[in-house]
């Protein structure tokens, strides 16, 4: 071998070295972001983990407010189905087929469309007992009207000559 090509050699390995130690650094920064990455993935995997945890105690909390809701629906079923007699019983002069519901705000609304329904009928009854009113006892003594009579038929009813 030449000078020359020893000398192109030893370029060559200078060249190859330099490209290994760049090398060499490139993947040192990679293993420091695969680390880093690494890390990363590790504290995710963690939030994930935890989120999961949450998850589950708030799946928890809803079946234990569905469980709940459920009880105060029967409750509050119950509470309206033994408020209809209390408020018919209450009203007496209300028929109870006309207290109806199912909420107790329906129920009352029901109440108060039947006692309007009631004092219309009753004040259309007493407007009409007001017309056909006889007054008690003997009717007043009134002088007939003799304002349509001739003058002879006033002179024949004053003498008593009533014909």
């Amino acid at each position: 071998m030449t000078d020359e090509e020893v000398q192109a050699l030893q370029v060559e390995l200078e060249s190859t070295r330099a490209e290994l130690e760049g090398v060499r650094a490139e993947k040192g920064t990679f293993a420091r972001e695969l680390d880093t990455k690494g890390a990363a993935i590790g504290e995710l995997e963690q939030v994930v983990a935890d989120r999961d945890s949450e998850v589950a105690a708030l799946k928890q909390a809803v079946a234990e407010s569905d469980e709940v809701l459920t009880n105060v629906r029967d409750s509050l079923a119950q509470a309206v189905s033994s408020y209809r007699p209390l408020v018919v019983q209450a009203n007496p002069d209300v028929l109870d087929e006309l207290v109806s519901g199912d909420s107790i705000e329906a129920i009352n609304q029901s109440v108060e469309h039947a006692q309007g329904f009631i004092s219309r009928v009753k004040q259309g009854l007493e407007a009409e007992a007001a017309k056909t009113r006889v007054p008690v006892g003997a009717p007043q003594r009134t002088l007939p009207d003799l304002s349509a009579l001739s003058p002879r038929e006033k002179i024949r009813y004053a003498i008593g000559g009533k014909r």
